[in-house]
């Protein structure tokens, strides 16, 4: 029970601090707004600021391309609800013991099986090929959409507020 009450906890947090800094998508998406950085040192304060100002819309980029690698990888999606499964039912289930064949089965033993079936199994769904393609491609989406934005007006102030 304490763990799920540190769970709505962790999430409540994360709902106050990520997602309240969530920017509306006409604001997100304002093409007028584009355009290419006269050199490196503006693209740079340009990335510094968009990515503090859109903070929130990156996290739902890079949640919802996570989603996407993990449902467009079905072995991968299957060996993840296995092994969480399988930890969950033992977790519930396990504390019974039962006799088969002569032989006492405890949770160590249950634990056992999974792993030795469950990390062969993901490791052929290549886990570490989703992570690397997640990271790139989060990172290149987040890095240009960062650089060719142009800050607001309201950027000019950000100096001036932290000040007062």
């Amino acid at each position: 029970m304490e763990a799920v009450l540190r769970v709505t906890d962790a999430l409540k947090s994360f709902r106050e601090t990520r997602l309240s800094t969530l920017r509306t998508p006409a604001e997100f998406f304002d093409i007028h707004r584009i355009s290419r950085p006269a050199d490196f040192n503006t693209a740079i304060s340009r990335l510094t600021y968009n990515t503090r100002y859109f903070s929130g819309n990156y996290t739902l980029i890079v949640a919802a391309l996570a989603v996407y690698s993990i449902i467009a990888s079905p072995l991968l999606l299957l060996s993840l609800v296995f092994l969480f499964g399988g930890f969950a039912a033992i977790n519930r289930f396990g504390f019974y013991l039962e006799e088969i064949y002569g032989q006492f089965v405890t949770q160590k033993t249950l634990y056992t099986g999974l792993f030795v079936i469950g990390i062969p199994l993901l490791w052929f769904s290549s886990p570490f090929m989703t992570l690397f393609w997640l990271i790139g491609a989060s990172a290149c989406l987040i890095l240009t959409h960062a650089c060719l934005i142009e800050p607001g007006v309201e950027s000019e102030y950000a100096n001036i507020e932290g000040a007062v």
